[in-house]
């Protein structure tokens, strides 16, 4: 589906009618930070909407969720947003109800710049776990990011920088497609290295289906006409496919979320639930996630390789679910590919302890270039292969590379995008207690 759509600049402001900017206002405190990184750095985002916008949004599982997953939760129900505010440097998580009075002050404030009805403005928050948000500096950051707001591309530039934490790099991504003649743009920016296992929901109620698991977090705005409803329909199927199915560490944030606001500027034909061209918007809205949830593995915390998991042949959905997750991470697997060894062994270890149905006699286990069906298998049905370990040593030691795990016991399958467990992530994510501006959550 990729030929429909025209990659196009500026992210969350490509779309027609949207507005952002991001400001430094000492969240992220002056003289902080790893190593040289210890300068001002943007750090409060702000994107806006000239008119109100459909809503739709997915939110951590955890059981202990941040104060701004409280106030989106309670404000995406009535389906309707016009601005998001986002900080980084401060989760707000496990601040109690002064985080949560804190969460409410901060979109309060932004409707009262934006002279927005209440209840239209949306809060992010990404940083340590446990420490107090420092109103006084927000207050200011909005007031100024208000003031800078901007459709330019370096205005949704400064909104991606806004809201980095141990990313090393912005993520961020736009495209342009045709709806009924129209053209509509998507686009969308996202922020994660560390505390990467989303297993994102609606309502953040964590169905059976999914697993218990630095925060992700993505922003996406688009000018397209749709029912809120089909909206977020749109955006849990393409979360599913996407967002929760990477993995850097196996570890759930507090405050994973994901926004999606939609005009209408486009002037296309309002889509609804059995409109004809809702599969191209989805197609449209599957691709952006899928390429921001591939950006943040890549810039995973220390990740040198990264490995697509294709498990197929399992006898139901979550079989193939729970084997793609135990293999994508397993410690002993991550290290393996960090050292580029073709250790099968580990891997049908961890299929074998999943709560997956497994013969051992019937597993099928090889590598491949990503995306290509030409397989070099080190296991079939269960039993080492021909091939040499330079031949599999080559296989695996590619930036990037398919893992393929065939059970042989039916016809469901599951995909993971995972990363390599490196000396680097444990380095940068020890502490030191020499410093304790490194520490905590």
């Amino acid at each position: 589906m990729k030929s429909q759509f025209k990659a196009v600049s500026g992210s969350v402001v490509a779309p027609r009618g949207f507005r952002a900017s991001g400001v430094f206002c000492d969240i992220k405190r002056l003289g902080t930070g790893k190593g040289s990184q210890k300068g001002q750095k943007r750090d409060l985002a702000l994107i806006v909407s000239d008119a109100p916008c459909a809503v739709a949004g997915l939110f951590t599982t955890n059981q202990t969720c941040a104060a701004p997953v409280k106030v989106c939760l309670e404000r995406v129900k009535g389906g309707r947003a016009q601005a998001v505010v986002v900080n980084s440097g401060n989760a707000n998580a496990c601040t109690g109800s002064q985080g949560l009075k804190d969460a409410r002050e901060m979109a309060r404030l932004t409707e009262q710049v934006l002279h927005l009805p209440a209840g239209m403005v949306l809060v992010g928050s990404t940083g340590r776990i446990g420490v107090a948000m420092p109103m006084d500096q927000v207050g200011a950051g909005i007031r100024q990011a208000a003031a800078e707001l901007g459709g330019a591309r370096a205005d949704a530039d400064h909104a991606v920088e806004a809201i980095m934490t141990s990313d090393t790099r912005p993520k961020q991504v736009a495209v342009e497609f045709k709806l009924g003649g129209r053209t509509v743009r998507l686009g969308g920016m996202c922020k994660g290295a560390g505390m990467i296992h989303p297993g994102m929901s609606p309502t953040g109620q964590r169905p059976a289906s999914l697993p218990l698991h630095a925060t992700m977090l993505a922003f996406l705005t688009t000018d397209a006409a749709i029912d809120p409803k089909v909206l977020q329909r749109c955006l849990t199927e393409a979360v599913a496919q996407s967002f929760n199915r990477i993995t850097v560490d196996g570890d759930m944030s507090t405050n994973d979320t994901v926004l999606l606001l939609a005009n209408g500027r486009s002037g296309n034909a309002k889509l609804g639930a059995r409109s004809a061209e809702l599969g191209t918007f989805a197609a449209a809205l599957n691709h952006v996630c899928l390429e921001l949830a591939k950006m943040i593995v890549r810039d995973g915390e220390g990740v040198h390789r990264v490995v697509t998991v294709r498990v197929q042949g399992a006898r139901t959905v979550q079989d193939a679910d729970a084997a793609a997750r135990a293999v994508a991470n397993s410690a002993l697997v991550k290290t393996s590919w960090h050292g580029g060894d073709p250790n099968w062994g580990r891997i049908i270890d961890a299929v074998g302890y999943s709560a997956a149905k497994v013969v051992e006699s019937k597993v099928d286990i090889g590598y491949s270039r990503p995306g290509s069906s030409k397989v070099l298998w080190s296991l079939k049905r269960g039993q080492p292969t021909q091939a040499t370990f330079r031949e599999l040593c080559a296989a695996v030691a590619p930036k990037e590379f398919d893992l393929h795990i065939q059970l042989n016991l039916g016809r469901a399958g599951a995909v993971m995008y995972a990363a390599d467990l490196t000396e680097e992530y444990v380095d940068f994510n020890k502490g030191d207690v020499s410093e304790p501006g490194s520490l905590g959550g």
